[in-house]
């Protein structure tokens, strides 16, 4: 089973979440994934964006009990 690390950034601003994601996906092997939840509206779109860009998955992506969640998986 892959490892799974949940990033609590609710409260924390852009470009806070993704910085902290970023972050933690280094320390990280190959098919690891990072739940990220933050109340920044902008996290639900920077982080797909990045995600795409760098070439990591996105896995997950929803809103619930006032808060966004997001699951990226290491690819590479």
């Amino acid at each position: 089973m892959s490892e799974r690390k949940v990033i609590d950034a609710r409260g924390s601003f852009c470009p806070g979440p993704l910085m902290e994601l970023i972050a933690a996906l280094k320390l990280m092997d190959v098919g690891a994934e990072v739940e990220i939840l933050s109340s920044d509206e902008g996290t639900a779109q920077d982080v797909p964006e990045w995600t795409t860009k760098v070439g990591h998955e996105l896995v997950e992506m929803g809103e619930r009990d006032g808060h966004w969640y997001l699951v990226v998986r290491k690819t590479k």
